[in-house]
């Protein structure tokens, strides 16, 4: 028996890496019965007559997992963010950013169409953007999205990390991942106008070696369902929120309607972003008003 990683799944075929080798393997007939899915980035035990034939025997545990696209053990996550068409929206940047710090993924905020950005607009997003990379996001926010030395500086962080790209529809994952690797031919996504959101382009997932670490090759949404939170964990996910509690009046201080709240302060004197207080509140509103689950199958007798 032998370990490895899942690089690539393709009709009910499993390859997995190991031993500077790639074994074309299936799935443990009992995965089914035990509700397993093999998925791309997972580290398994597997056994193996030759490359062509073999079969996973055992899932080793998981650190995270990510819906779209379907990826689990990530590292890092590039999230493509546009400037413009789409325009930038800090409330979706946030939703990636808190999902991203649930599951323990560093995540990188990559801009895009800042070349067709006016001088003035280029101006107010500048303090945005200085906020975010104070947080201690690597954040990339190139006139020319694509200059080669920013896509170079990008991958200088590949190195030893699974990572992921995601980000809003149509701000241009795969061009992004065309530049970092032509050979990628990723079919790029045409901005619908009149919904002024992309189509997505999504196919089978595989991890490509690049620049000493390995590359998800296909760009996805990601699922950005608050049904995966807790209301109570929602203040844990913002870092600055995190810093300034230990000066809140209570312990355990949803920074909502409570009294002597260092975030809220903090909000007033503008050291918190507003925007990223209006969002969370925003978060939590919608938190709230989710239906409960129930998990009984009504009916049954």
């Amino acid at each position: 028996m032998a370990q490895g990683q899942i690089r690539k799944a393709l009709s009910g075929f499993y390859y997995v890496y190991s031993d500077q080798q790639t074994f074309q393997t299936r799935g443990r007939g009992n995965f089914r019965k035990r509700n397993l899915t093999p998925l791309v980035g997972d580290y398994v035990e597997f056994e193996s007559t030759n490359q062509a034939e073999g079969y996973v025997l055992e899932l080793l545990p998981r650190k995270n997992a990510l819906v779209r696209p379907q990826v689990v053990n990530v590292d890092q996550a590039v999230v493509v963010t546009s400037c413009v068409k789409p325009n930038f929206s800090s409330n979706l940047l946030d939703r990636f950013l808190m999902t991203l710090e649930q599951k323990n993924i560093r995540p990188l905020i990559y801009f895009t169409k800042g070349d067709l950005l006016t001088a003035a607009a280029r101006e107010a997003l500048a303090p945005i953007v200085a906020y975010y990379e104070g947080l201690g996001y690597p954040v990339f926010f190139g006139a020319d999205p694509f200059a080669s030395a920013q896509v170079q500086q990008l991958t200088t962080h590949f190195a030893d990390q699974l990572t992921v790209f995601m980000g809003q529809s149509g701000a241009g994952k795969s061009t992004l991942l065309n530049h970092i690797d032509p050979e990628l031919q990723l079919k790029t996504a045409a901005v619908s106008e009149s919904l002024s959101r992309g189509k997505h382009t999504t196919r089978h997932v595989e991890l490509l070696p690049l620049f000493g670490g390995l590359v998800a090759d296909t760009p996805g949404f990601s699922s950005l369902n608050l049904s995966e939170f807790e209301l109570t964990e929602l203040p844990q996910l913002f870092p600055e929120f995190v810093a300034a509690a230990v000066d809140c009046r209570f312990r355990a201080c949803q920074h909502d309607q409570e009294p002597g709240c260092a975030v809220k302060q903090q909000v007033e004197a503008g050291q918190i972003m507003a925007s990223r207080y209006e969002n969370y509140l925003q978060f939590r509103s919608e938190k709230k008003a989710e239906k409960p689950k129930y998990n009984g199958k009504r009916g049954k007798k």
